[in-house]
């Protein structure tokens, strides 16, 4: 079951990518998006982002045993699920991908409050409010671009 957590936890590994394994989860967030994006269902959005977490929840505290740490560095699934509610039920096209993946991306830097406190929660669900909540933020703030700049984002 560890290496199941840890494949999850990785997400397919690309967790142990050398260089930002953040970036490289929040990539495979994008990714992962596709199936929302083609689908164009809410209901398979909030299924997947609930999932997502649950999922993550999971392997994130199966994987800070492995690894021996607080949420260590290969752990990316949270950055999965941040890529997913940043960009939850907004009109996606490429400038709205890239720019959520930036705001995603300093939001889950810089961690502002609540996001900062989420952080010291137990396990795997501090392991992913933490990016939830930085994600929302994101979102908040990529609609709010897409509103008052919609020529770029059409």
């Amino acid at each position: 079951m560890t290496r199941l957590a840890v494949f999850v936890a990785t997400v397919a590994y690309c967790g142990y990518f050398p260089i930002a394994p953040g970036t490289a989860g929040s990539a495979a967030g994008l990714i992962v998006y596709l199936l929302v994006w083609w689908t164009r269902s809410p209901a398979v959005e909030v299924t997947l982002i609930l999932a997502v977490f649950a999922a993550g929840v999971w392997a994130a505290t199966e994987a800070e045993r492995f690894f021996g740490g607080i949420d260590p560095g290969p752990v990316v699934i949270d950055e999965v699920l941040g890529m997913l509610i940043t960009l939850a039920f907004m009109p996606v096209g490429v400038a709205t991908a890239i720019a959520g993946f930036v705001l995603f991306r300093i939001f889950d830097v810089i961690k502002p409050y609540p996001a900062n406190r989420f952080e010291r929660l137990h396990g795997g669900f501090g392991v992913m409010a933490d990016d939830a909540m930085a994600a929302v933020y994101a979102n908040l703030v990529l609609r709010g671009v897409v509103y008052l700049l919609p020529g770029w984002f059409a």
